[in-house]
């Protein structure tokens, strides 16, 4: 896997995936940022929670499910000193669909924290991810 940062200004950078996208990297105004693209640490974020969301579609597709969204809720705390790593991490999924069987949501989500999910077992390191599981009916 590989990805190339290049400096554009200030504190923007545009990254580049070895799959060939590209996002805007931007700091806050108060480090010399104009808030043009996310902040590192929320792309981090973000990465651990569209992770852990593409195994629970998986394993809900694959036991038949019949959810008509997955939306993932990432709330993360910060270590108040540098360097400022999470410390806890609360990923709260809301999963509609038509008669879901919350034991096999239930299942699927803990499959990906415990097994599957390679960005939250490396967040884990250093903080404390919890779920919660709101289901609804579609």
């Amino acid at each position: 896997m590989k990805s190339s940062i290049k400096w554009v200004d200030n504190v923007q950078f545009v990254a580049e995936t070895g799959s060939g996208h590209a996002l805007v990297i931007d700091g806050a105004p108060e480090y010399g940022g104009r808030n043009t693209g996310a902040r590192p640490m929320e792309l981090v974020l973000a990465g651990a929670a569209s992770c852990t969301a593409f195994d629970v579609v998986l394993m809900l597709k694959k036991s038949r499910q019949n959810f008509t969204s997955l939306h993932v809720d990432a709330d993360a705390v910060r270590a108040e000193t540098d360097p400022k790593v999470f410390t806890a991490i609360k990923l709260t999924f809301r999963v509609a669909g038509k008669s879901l069987d919350p034991a096999a949501v239930e299942r699927a989500v803990k499959l990906s924290k415990e097994k599957y999910c390679s960005a939250t077992a490396m967040l884990g390191k250093t903080a404390e991810v919890t779920t919660e599981i709101v289901i609804s009916e579609a």
